[in-house]
């Protein structure tokens, strides 16, 4: 059962106590639809955040501090009131509120010394607010409803799988393929 919200209660008892302060509510209500947009957007945001930091502090526990793999970090961003960005290896994924209605998830790589990774970076990906009956807000992803749960577990583990660092040969393995190579070649043979 959903849990009751009243809010709305309290507002009606206001406007009988009060008509000429529900006449200026009435003038406000000409940007409503906006509004329940805006208000929805930072609340989604919000939600969004919060099941990522959650995902990151279990992950980041099980890599035993750095010891199995990179760990992921989460940071702020300043230009929305609820936009932030996860970080691992070089690769941002930002999630931020880009226009009026529209969240948009992107990959962005960091250069270091003037040079990158292979990394392809994956198209950005919206979700697009939708207003519903009554002046509910509801959130799409490739005309799909979603909630903030759905996307931070599809977005997290996309994010996780494009940041993982390939494993690279340890030099001592190096030398004893090209040992190997050398002895196949000697005998007439090749790994290639």
């Amino acid at each position: 059962m959903n849990t009751l919200t009243n809010g709305w209660i309290h507002e009606l008892a206001r406007a009988e106590a009060s008509p000429e302060a529900d006449a200026l509510y009435q003038i406000n209500r000409a940007s409503a639809p906006e509004q329940a947009i805006e208000e929805s957007t930072v609340e989604f945001l919000t939600d969004l955040r919060a099941f990522f930091q959650e995902y990151v502090r279990i992950f980041n526990s099980l890599s035993e501090a750095g010891k199995k793999f990179s760990e992921i970090k989460i940071f702020n961003l300043t230009q929305g009131a609820a936009d932030f960005m996860l970080y691992r290896n070089g690769i941002k994924l930002i999630v931020a509120n880009t226009t009026q209605g529209v969240i948009q998830c992107s990959y962005d790589k960091h250069v270091v010394n003037g040079t990158s990774s292979d990394f392809n970076t994956p198209e950005a990906q919206e979700l697009l607010a939708q207003l519903g009956a009554f002046g509910s807000v509801h959130w799409m992803y490739r005309s799909e409803r979603v909630e903030s749960e759905q996307v931070a577990k599809h977005f997290f583990g996309e994010f996780t799988r494009i940041t993982r660092e390939q494993k690279r040969a340890r030099p001592n393995q190096k030398v004893l393929l090209e040992q190997i190579k050398a002895l196949l070649q000697e005998q007439g043979m090749s790994l290639d």
